[in-house]
């Protein structure tokens, strides 16, 4: 069984990014079609040469210089920097799907090595004779891609497809999708534009290329050398018909208009036909506070589910407060952006549940379902019912979910505190679910994702999962109430027999004998004014010494 990992504070968002919609004429749309598809050839070229080039020099000056007679010198600039980082992040890609191919390797061939329907230590071999065959030719295609993504690697030859892969594989299946063939080609001419201006603090407005006025409300961007022809303003540039408002976070980005940086991305939504203007810049990093500063407040422990969050606000003593919270949060067979507005939905109340409990930090699963997407098919069961599953495992969104909520909390001076997710929801349920449901409310149940929030919060303030020993039972209790507050955050043992969070409490029987035993006075009676005096107390046997 492995170690806890320690807890971390996360990082606050070193950058904003907003959105607005834009409202082109028709004029207006065919000019940024033209301009777009242009920069998308341009954008083509220059991926598939980096491409090629591979590792040691990338050749940025000499590829910005050809780029720039047939566009412009700052549209040359941001199409170079993005072939970069698009040729880095796929070779990144390319080491992940490495260690997930030995991973997966791995385990099959620890498998296929146990005799059919018997176990080895923590190994299980295969059910049947069928499924080992199966596995068996797996594991050989796993193998053979294997030495070509090493062979990749070592040379460093990466493939990127602008517009997506599964925009591409797409057109082989489109009466299984049911899309028509011309809707699909807007699709894919739509994402292979190139319509991002990186911002220069240098230039009016923050950027060069597209320039957004804050108080006029309107839109330029300056048009490529073989369209300047379009153009409707001087020096080549074109300016929008209708004005552009930016409504979220306003003030903060005419502030950075006016003093710094500002890129621009214009995008279509063809299913929509909607056009969006997203805006982006860095913003000041914030001094975080520690760990145990932000331990002795109140925090908010929160179980991320696959259709909701469980969340229970905690003191500083690792009790929780009130009543727990469900968050309902449905995302399993939705499309893209109905998933990320519901996911929005719960973030901004998650964030506003820790704000009303006076809560200064929320505490997350620091989860990662890489593994489960590379080996779950060989560890989290077979047939339709582990194939619905691992599905449903593979569709919480972790990582948007951790970004969202580190970027709305710190908009509203929160802060984030990550901890390790083992066996979070089985100490809960062993531990905390039925004392919890003991002392809340009758009308509220207490399920097993609350009291996993509830160990969650306790591993953010740095206790452990079980509770104290030699706790009186809710039951012999005199008042019904909180557990008592652990002075000075002390970490003793926990109760009873179970997970290694901490060493047993050592407690001997040490029953007092009878003639040991120190045996309390008589009480004053309550009608007179004080004790009674010249009166020894009587012994055991009723006599008066």
């Amino acid at each position: 069984m492995r170690s806890i990992r320690e807890s971390f504070l996360v990082a606050p968002p070193t950058g904003a990014r907003i959105r607005t919609r834009l409202r082109p004429t028709a004029d207006d749309e065919d000019v940024l079609r033209a301009v777009g598809d242009h920069l998308g050839r341009l954008a083509s070229a220059d991926l598939a040469m980096r491409c090629r080039l591979g590792r040691g020099t990338t050749q940025r000056t000499a590829r910005k210089r050809a780029l720039t007679a047939q566009s412009t010198s700052r549209w040359a600039g941001s199409i170079t920097r993005t072939s970069n980082d698009q040729w880095e992040r796929a070779l990144a890609n390319l080491a992940d799907h490495r260690i997930g191919l030995r991973r997966a390797t791995d385990i099959i061939a620890s498998r296929v090595a146990v005799p059919i329907g018997s176990r080895h230590g923590r190994v299980r071999g295969y059910a049947s004779a069928t499924e080992r065959t199966a596995k068996q030719r797996r594991l050989q295609h796993l193998n053979a891609e294997m030495v070509g993504v090493e062979k990749r690697l070592t040379v460093a030859s990466v493939s990127v497809c602008r517009g997506g892969v599964r925009l591409a594989k797409q057109r082989h299946s489109l009466d299984k999708a049911g899309i028509p063939e011309e809707h699909w080609r807007d699709c894919w001419h739509a994402a292979r534009w190139f319509l991002t201006a990186d911002g220069d603090a240098r230039y009016p407005l923050g950027n060069g290329t597209i320039q957004v006025h804050p108080e006029q409300n309107w839109l330029e961007l300056r048009l490529p050398a073989p369209l300047e022809h379009l153009a409707n303003r001087p020096r080549g540039r074109y300016r929008l018909a209708n004005p552009v408002f930016f409504s979220h976070r306003r003030d903060e980005w005419a502030a950075q208009v006016t003093s710094g940086a500002v890129r621009y991305d214009i995008s279509l939504d063809t299913a929509k036909r909607r056009w969006y203007l997203d805006a982006s810049w860095r913003i000041n990093s914030v001094q975080a506070p520690s760990l145990e500063e932000l331990r002795q407040q109140r925090l908010l422990g929160v179980d991320l589910n696959a259709d909701h969050l469980a969340c229970w606000p905690l003191d500083n003593s690792g009790n929780p407060i009130g009543q727990p919270h469900t968050i309902p949060l449905q995302l399993y067979g939705l499309s893209g952006s109905t998933r990320d507005g519901r996911l929005r939905s719960a973030v901004a109340n998650l964030v506003r549940l820790a704000s009303s409990s006076g809560c200064q930090s929320i505490v997350i699963e620091n989860l990662n379902f890489t593994e489960v997407r590379q080996i779950g098919r060989e560890t989290l069961g077979r047939g339709r019912r582990g194939k619905r599953f691992r599905s449903i495992n593979a569709g919480i969104p972790t990582r948007r979910f951790g970004a969202l909520v580190a970027g709305m909390a710190t908009n509203k001076g929160l802060w984030v505190i990550a901890v390790d997710p083992g066996w979070t929801s089985r100490w809960g349920r062993r531990y905390w679910q039925t004392p919890l449901n003991q002392t809340t409310n009758s009308s509220v149940t207490v399920t097993g994702h609350h009291a996993a929030a509830a160990v969650i919060a306790r591993r953010g303030l740095g206790l452990g999962a079980r509770r104290r020993p030699g706790m009186t039972g809710h039951d012999r209790r005199i008042v019904a109430g909180e557990l008592p507050a652990r002075p000075d955050h002390q970490r003793p043992g926990g109760e009873e027999p179970g997970p290694p969070a901490g060493q047993r409490a050592a407690v001997e029987p040490c029953k007092t004998r009878v003639g040991e035993r120190t045996w309390p006075g008589d009480q004053a009676v309550q009608d007179r004014s004080g004790p009674p005096g010249g009166h020894p107390p009587p012994d055991r046997q009723g006599t008066v010494g």
